[in-house]
């Protein structure tokens, strides 16, 4: 066994169905009195349904929660909370919600409740990633790390199939990344095949039937380990692609984690064949990358860059982009295979390694 760093990370976990109604609880044992709740206009419901929950705890709403969490939409969601005398926020909903919550935490370290709707995982990490000016950075601190997360599987039946095939395979390439990360540990290694095979093993069986209750449960459980792997360890090619592309050109974010996954994965497979292999076990492939494109050619999930609207024009921008200050990768960052990368997931080609 090579030497290793294990950091574990404080958070507390109420995972099962029906967890939403422990809310009030656990607000109560964080000992706040006036609870901001967050949402995107699209589940402002879902907010509603938590103050009901929270009861006389319940300080206000802000339903203005979008992707890649601009930093205009924070500084509007932060005024809300000091006009409130908010002492505690409750996020409800995907990763623009999580973000939001995060971002207000790292400005004024309020404590976190974070009710997950999707398999975005980002609930799990002291990563904050943020856009101002078009431009996509990313923050580590465990000020923005959640200090309770409640997962209720009740909350993702109604989660439409094609948005839970887009966040599971997001979930996937934190997992992907935390096995050739380089300071990945077998803790965490152990975590993230798991968590692949998890949703390897749910997300067909969402697909066939959307309100299949273990398969939802099976990814939701993968979501939390996923995640859990996104914030123990460091990020490398892939999630570096997706910031660029997402933030420049504002694509939506699990769509683009999507679609850059297997060509991340296959660019990096040469330098990092035992972890690649792993992977591929975990997914049930005799290869990762092909077996990831093919798998979200299975559940339906985009395959092109340019379907989610990219012009063809914007793959040289990319490919520069993502050369500048890059993020550590166990294979070199070289100009002409990442443009031929970004090309190949404009197109929506099979990954080449």
């Amino acid at each position: 066994m090579e030497a290793f760093t294990y950091d574990a990370l404080p958070a507390r976990v109420r995972f099962g169905a029906g967890t939403l109604g422990l809310l009030r609880e656990e607000a109560e044992r964080l000992g706040a009195k006036r609870v901001l709740v967050l949402s995107t206009p699209q589940q402002e419901d879902q907010a509603r349904q938590a103050e009901a929950l929270l009861g006389p705890l319940a300080a206000g709403r802000f339903a203005g929660a979008t992707m890649h969490t601009p930093v205009e939409v924070t500084e509007r969601a932060l005024a809300l909370a000091i006009e409130l005398g908010a002492d505690c926020v409750v996020a409800i909903g995907g990763g623009s919600t999580t973000g939001l919550g995060k971002a207000i935490a790292l400005r004024t370290d309020l404590p976190q409740i974070t009710v997950p709707t999707t398999y975005a995982g980002s609930e799990m990490t002291p990563i904050l990633g943020q856009t101002e000016g078009g431009r996509k950075s990313t923050i580590r601190s465990l000020k923005v790390l959640p200090e309770v997360v409640i997962y209720d599987v009740d909350l993702t039946l109604g989660l439409p199939p094609a948005l839970s095939a887009t966040s599971g395979m997001n979930a996937i390439a934190h997992a992907a990344e935390a096995l050739y990360a380089r300071d990945r540990n077998p803790v965490i290694s152990l975590m993230a095949e798991e968590g692949a095979r998890a949703f390897a093993r749910a997300l067909p069986r969402i697909m066939d039937n959307p309100r299949d209750a273990q398969a939802r449960s099976d990814a939701l459980y993968g979501a939390w380990l996923c995640g859990a792997c996104l914030g123990a360890v460091g990020m490398a090619l892939h999630h570096k692609l997706c910031h660029v592309v997402g933030g420049s050109f504002d694509l939506p974010h699990a769509e683009t984690h999507t679609i850059i996954l297997p060509h991340a994965v296959a660019y990096n497979t040469p330098a990092a064949p035992e972890a690649m292999a792993r992977l591929a076990a975990a997914i049930g492939a005799e290869d990762a990358a092909s077996g990831l494109f093919a798998l979200a050619g299975r559940i339906g999930a985009p395959r092109a860059l340019r379907d989610l609207g990219m012009a063809e024009a914007g793959i040289d921008q990319a490919a520069r982009e993502a050369t500048e200050n890059p993020y550590w990768n166990p294979r070199p960052i070289e100009p002409g295979p990442i443009r031929a990368l970004i090309a190949r997931a404009w197109a929506g080609e099979a990954p080449v390694a």
